[in-house]
């Protein structure tokens, strides 16, 4: 998973008990952004993949944009900012 290109949607590496992923969905729900979800409780290839993002930390939210960008345990503005910019990039 580490070698492969950007994706070409956002992808949300989060846990299904992380307070802070279920907000962070809220907001791609509330913006109607789509984004596929990674639970890296039930994906080690994922986890593996954000410990490396993260220097070994398995912190979450974890969210890959298609850019190449990554936000880490983003607030709600920084999110918002960010996908604001890919809406009006569009």
């Amino acid at each position: 998973m580490g070698n492969e290109a950007p994706a070409q949607q956002i992808v949300l590496y989060g846990t299904a008990w992380c307070g802070d992923c279920w907000r962070a969905t809220q907001v791609f729900k509330r913006l109607n952004v789509p984004y596929q979800y990674v639970d890296i409780d039930q994906d080690v290839d994922a986890a593996e993949w954000v410990q490396q993002l993260n220097r070994g930390y398995r912190s979450v939210p974890t969210i890959v944009f298609p850019d190449g960008e990554v936000l880490v345990e983003p607030a709600n503005v920084q999110l918002i900012r960010k996908l604001s910019q890919m809406i009006s990039d569009n």
